[in-house]
């Protein structure tokens, strides 16, 4: 074996642990039963130490140095040799830096802190939580210790930087504070001087076995690949699975909002494509592996709210829904439910929130993470700073707990430096589809006929197959002509809303 054939070897090796662990999460978040909780705990614990010690093996650092003065090898930096050598060394020199005590500690305190999470929320008492996330709070603050604060920044990007390659807190607060401002006043234009559409759609009570039928429906119609992949239920809606012939696919149903269900659906079957979209010949290397969540949240919410918001969307739709629901749906019409899916009304839940006031909710978690990392937050205040700034950006009051600091899984799985990488995909999403209406002639006309492949085959061929060949901010740029900008965010939205409320 050439030292690129050993370190791709080993590579794989690893990824083999890392998705069998992939796949006992979604057990758990799915069907395992109570019971199991500890003994899974100790597992995923067992994993994540074997598949670390093998990673950091010094013999990886040397097969690395080995390619690396290999001229043939780096000689074309974006080859597919290049690039995984390039991101094994990034990744390796990350790993090597945390102690194998710490991977497995998280690894088991992240299985036992998401089922007391669960149960909280079930509760919607965060005093059974705080014990858990105090704990997780201390653990991510060791590994970002561990990891170095990069140069000019602090703690919390050293986290970010496993997300978004490059994020760091002073670039997002400097992109947010403008953005933030732009969405409120937008939002506040169109209560004060527009007429706000229909809701009777989401209060339509439907079964929830039929929704699920439903769901899938569209998820297929979508391009998602069934014979590769499945669609069971969860607490909290996601994409998991192992590589791109086994992606996992949740999602949750109100009997009252089948809007829900099928925004959810569609959200994470984006997630799926892009995982059934990477290069098959490319399984556990970085050249087979998503670039960066930013870019993986922008194919989510491409298909979420720029298709599945879409008037010629739901033209199509409207009329498969008799075929699932029957009679109950047939004084709906496609623009009724337009105006209903485009609905802007801030709420309590980030996961059921129109696109508008979306933003707010990551901008709230974010700055809360941000005051966690610094140590300026004692975590008895949570649930009072929460409340607080849902009053401040959203208008609402939050009633309790479950409703309010417990509605998300992320900190109790040690996510944090994750939140940001939402509103950064929203972003590229709008980018993107603005690239691609321009590119494929009669794209938006297609989806009315429910031919969704045009657009799934140019987000293959512009992002998915590339893999990490391109960090998130060339790769915008590669597929857009330009750098990443929020004003194509910005005049999509208002292009959209203004007329649904009937503003010019």
């Amino acid at each position: 074996m050439t030292p690129y054939e050993e370190l791709i070897r080993r590579a794989k090796d690893v990824h083999v642990l890392h998705s069998v662990a992939s796949i006992l999460h979604w057990d758990q978040e799915t069907m395992m039963p109570p019971g199991g909780l500890e003994h899974r705990a100790r597992q995923l614990k067992t994993l994540a130490t074997i598949a670390h010690e093998d990673f950091v093996d010094p013999r990886i650092g040397d097969l690395l140095q080995a390619c690396e003065e290999d001229p043939e090898l780096c000689k074309d930096a974006k080859s597919p040799e290049a690039v995984n050598i390039r991101e094994l060394r990034r990744s390796y020199d990350r790993e090597s830096k945390i102690p194998k005590e710490l991977v497995a500690e998280l690894a088991e305190t992240k299985s036992l802190a998401q089922h007391h999470w669960a149960l909280a929320r079930k509760a919607s008492d965060f005093d059974k939580f705080k014990p858990w996330l105090a704990k997780m709070l201390e653990l991510k603050r060791q590994e970002a210790e561990c990891l170095g604060v990069p140069e000019g920044g602090e703690l919390w990007d050293a986290l970010a930087d496993s997300y978004e390659a490059g994020m760091c807190a002073r670039d997002l607060e400097a992109l947010f504070a403008p953005l933030r401002a732009s969405l409120s006043n937008l939002i506040a234009e169109l209560r004060d001087g527009g007429t706000e559409p229909s809701d009777r759609f989401n209060r339509l009570a439907l079964p929830t076995l039929e929704q699920e039928a439903f769901v899938r429906f569209v998820s297929e119609k979508m391009g998602f690949d069934y014979e590769r992949g499945r669609l069971d239920r969860s607490t909290h809606p996601f994409c998991g699975g192992s590589h791109c012939h086994d992606v996992r696919l949740t999602t949750r149903f109100h009997e009252d909002n089948v809007l829900d269900a099928l925004g959810s659906t569609m959200h994470e079957t984006g997630h799926g494509i892009y995982e059934q979209g990477l290069a098959e010949n490319a399984i556990g290397t970085p050249m087979g592996t998503a670039v960066s969540l930013g870019i993986h949240e922008s194919q989510s919410r491409l298909w979420e709210n720029m298709v599945g918001r879409s008037l010629p969307f739901l033209s199509w739709l409207q009329p498969q829904l008799k075929d699932f629901f029957g009679a109950k749906t047939k004084d709906f019409s496609a623009a009724e439910i337009y105006g209903t899916a485009n609905l802007v009304r801030p709420g309590l839940i980030r996961v059921e929130a129109d696109e508008l006031s979306y933003n707010l909710h990551v901008m709230i978690r974010f700055e809360i993470e941000l005051l966690f990392m610094r140590g300026e937050l004692p975590i008895s205040d949570l649930p009072g700073l929460w409340n607080e700034k849902y009053r401040e950006y959203l208008g609402i009051e939050v009633p309790n707990d479950r409703l309010g600091c417990l509605q998300d899984v992320h900190w109790s799985a040690g996510l944090l430096g994750y939140f940001p990488t939402y509103t950064l995909g929203n972003i590229y999403a709008a980018q993107f589809f603005n690239t691609a209406k321009a590119e494929i002639s009669g794209l938006e006309e297609q989806f009315a006929d429910g031919e969704f492949d045009t657009l799934k085959t140019w987000l293959n061929e512009k992002i998915h197959a590339h893999g990490q060949r391109y960090l998130a901010p060339e790769l915008v740029s590669q597929v857009s002509g330009q750098a990443a900008d929020a004003s194509f965010l910005l005049d999509y939205l208002q292009a959209k809303l203004r007329p649904v409320y009937g503003m010019s």
